[in-house]
């Protein structure tokens, strides 16, 4: 492969992988603007959040076989095509309960981008060449949360909310153009591929099956919905409790972006000298302890901007720990069905964050409290499944550092 193919397939890919991760990013300095001109709240705001949460849910286990029998671009065309439809109908909401719905349907099509992209760089590249991409495509995805906040927080204080869809719209047209005319067919479409619900469920249960991969599956899952439980209620607290600015804000996000981003690298250090699952354990431990005690001075009232940064940040380095290390491991006991362990891991990780957003909405907007509440409960819930899932574990499987992948 030529250097300037090679470069322009990463570049494709990589803006493909990143599409999801700006669409739940980018919007969020907006919260408080969109609940004024939709005359509802910020918590009513928040699930559409949730409902994109839900959408990204769904769409992880509906493209894996699609991608398997039409081949990879025509899914991505459909995916693509209707992330467009969705963000040129958010720009025409006049109702809260109408946006819920939109951004459902935009995160079934960026759920295209994200699935395809994964399978290309295996399609596209070799055995040696897949690592280096892949880690291009992580940073991209792992660099995407502290760029989104920030830009859309200057887009929004400079020309309103709905210019944040004009450019994810915008973003989502420039990538379909790139997919039809610079990205290759990599995978021939198989026709004896079976969309029957029978034998893809069978798969799923066989993965359900194994201890190792509940148990795991179940942390990384349960403490990550403390990561969406921030995500949903940081722009009622940075900027309506706190009184942060739009642009404040994204840089406070970009921040904190960083602590789980930088922790996650310094796991791939220690893990020269720990296994996966000290770290998994010591990890949430300690996240444990931080939540509670994050929760102790909201509950008092003790809490100012700089503290509840700073627990949220050492809340997100513990996930960053934790949620590699717990991916890893949920995945060692497979080598058939990891594509199917991988869908469920990220459908029951998304889902969960769905629900932990839904929790933190139905809380008051004037206390800090709901935030590191669901974190606490998530922790805590979290160490019981390790506890507990660790006794139906008869012979572990341990996971290299190099199959330890961040999680989005």
């Amino acid at each position: 492969m030529a250097k300037k193919q090679h470069f322009y397939l990463i570049l494709i890919l990589g803006s493909l992988a990143a599409l999801g991760p700006f669409s739940i990013d980018m919007y969020l300095p907006g919260f408080i603007d969109i609940a004024k001109d939709l005359h509802t709240t910020e918590s009513a705001v928040s699930l559409s959040l949730s409902s994109f949460f839900i959408g990204i849910s769904v769409g992880q286990l509906l493209y894996g076989p699609l991608l398997d029998k039409y081949g990879r671009k025509k899914p991505l065309y459909f995916g693509l095509a209707l992330y467009i439809v969705a963000s040129i109908g958010c720009l025409a909401v006049t109702d809260v309960n109408q946006l819920i719905f939109l951004r459902f349907v935009q995160a079934i099509g960026s759920c295209a981008t994200a699935v395809a992209s994964v399978a290309m760089v295996r399609d596209l590249f070799t055995v040696e060449e897949s690592p280096k991409v892949f880690a291009s495509l992580m940073l991209v995805i792992a660099v995407s949360p502290m760029l989104a906040p920030t830009a859309g927080g200057y887009l929004i204080s400079a020309l309103g909310w709905k210019y944040v869809f004009v450019f994810l719209g915008f973003m989502a047209v420039l990538m379909l153009l790139a997919t039809i005319f610079k990205l290759p067919e990599s995978y021939k479409p198989d026709p004896s591929y079976s969309l029957k619900p029978k034998p893809i469920l069978t798969n799923f249960l066989l993965v359900l099956k194994e201890p190792q991969f509940y148990t795991y599956a179940l942390i990384g899952s349960i403490t990550f919905s403390g990561l969406f439980a921030y995500v949903s209620s940081s722009p009622t607290v940075f900027m309506k409790i706190y009184e942060v600015s739009k642009t404040g804000y994204g840089w406070i996000f970009a921040l904190l972006s960083v602590a789980f981003i930088g922790s996650s690298q310094v796991n791939s250090l220690i893990l020269r000298w720990f296994s996966s699952k000290k770290i998994v354990t010591w990890a949430l431990v300690a996240q444990c302890i931080f939540s509670l005690i994050f929760l102790l001075f909201a509950l008092n009232d003790w809490l100012n901007l700089y503290s509840t940064i700073g627990f949220i940040a050492l809340f997100l380095c513990c996930l960053g720990l934790i949620n590699p290390n717990a991916a890893a491991l949920s995945l060692a006991p497979f080598s058939k069905n990891a594509g199917s362990a991988s869908a469920l891991m990220g459908a029951l990780q998304m889902g969960l964050g769905a629900l932990a957003s839904v929790m933190v909405s139905l809380f008051s907007e004037h206390s800090v409290v709901p935030m590191p509440l669901v974190m606490t409960i998530a922790a805590f819930i979290a160490l019981f499944c390790l506890l507990i899932g660790g006794r139906f574990i008869k012979t572990e499987i341990e996971a290299s550092a190099d199959s330890a992948v961040i999680a989005h």
